[in-house]
C-alpha cells in the first residue's frame, strides 16, 4: 500500500484533487511529463484503494470527473506535512548530501592512489625477478 500511495504519479494526483474535483484532461494538463496510460492506471490504483472517486457523466463525448474521497483528504493531510517537513529541511538535505558526497569523492580518490601503489609495487617485484 505504502508502495503505491508513495509513488510521485498519485502524490501528484493527491495534491491535485485536494481543492476540488478535476476531469481527466485536466489532470493530464495539469501534471507534466506523465503518459495517459500512466495517469489512467494511478486513477484506477486510487480509486480502487478508496481514496479516489469517478463520476462518469452521460454526456458526448463522455465526462469522467476525478475527487478525493474522505479517506483520500485524510491522505493528503499527511502529504502536506511531508512537504512541510522536507521544504523546512531542504538546505539541511542539501548540506548533507553535498558532505557524502566530498567524503566519497575523497575515499574514491584514496583507494585509487593506494591501489596505484600497488600496482607500482606489483611491477617492482615482477621486474626484479626477470
Amino acid at each position: 500500500m505504502l508502495d503505491r500511495i508513495a509513488d510521485k504519479w498519485s502524490l501528484l494526483v493527491i495534491a491535485l484533487l485536494d481543492k476540488r474535483s478535476l476531469h481527466f484532461t485536466e489532470l493530464r494538463r495539469m501534471i507534466d511529463g506523465i503518459s495517459q496510460r500512466m495517469l489512467a492506471r494511478t486513477l484506477r490504483h486510487l480509486e480502487r484503494d478508496g481514496l479516489v472517486t469517478r463520476t462518469v457523466h452521460p454526456t458526448v463525448p463522455p465526462r469522467v470527473d476525478y475527487e478525493l474521497t474522505a479517506l483520500g483528504a485524510t491522505l493528503h493531510q499527511t502529504i502536506r506535512a511531508l512537504v512541510t517537513w522536507t521544504e523546512t529541511h531542504q538546505n539541511d538535505i542539501a548540506a548533507a548530501r553535498a558532505a557524502y558526497d566530498m567524503r566519497a569523492a575523497a575515499e574514491q580518490a584514496q583507494a585509487q592512489r593506494e591501489a596505484a601503489e600497488r600496482d607500482a609495487i606489483a611491477r617492482e617485484v615482477l621486474a626484479g625477478h626477470r
